[in-house]
């Protein structure tokens, strides 16, 4: 069974750091590119970065600089270094595996002082 499950999200201040992790199951993982998604309240859902199977990356433009997506291939989990956080990245935070069009949950992330 195929399965995407977010953590590490939460309430922080602005300027501070999270690390969301998305585990995944059901040997998807290495055959997919991997991609953070975030939506907020009344907006539509947005890439924030993206990582194909060999690693190349791709963020947004609000996140370049400040975000870092990484993935571990022997743990089957993707990673979103997110630093320098802004009232603006307050989401809800989805992984999707891209090329077979899984979704996870979506884990929260609140950014406010």
């Amino acid at each position: 069974q195929v399965q995407l499950v977010e953590s590490g999200g939460g309430l922080v201040q602005p300027g501070g750091s999270l690390r969301l992790s998305c585990a995944t199951s059901g040997s998807i993982f290495i055959k997919n590119a991997m991609g953070w998604y975030r939506q907020a309240p009344g907006k539509q859902r947005e890439l924030v970065a993206v990582i194909t199977s060999g690693g190349a990356t791709n963020y947004a433009d609000s996140v370049k600089g400040r975000f870092t997506i990484s993935r571990d291939n022997a743990k089957d989990t993707v990673y979103l270094q997110m630093n320098s956080l802004k009232p603006e990245d307050t989401a809800v935070y989805y992984c999707k595996a891209v090329n077979d069009g899984y979704w996870g949950q979506g884990t929260q992330v609140t950014v406010s002082s």
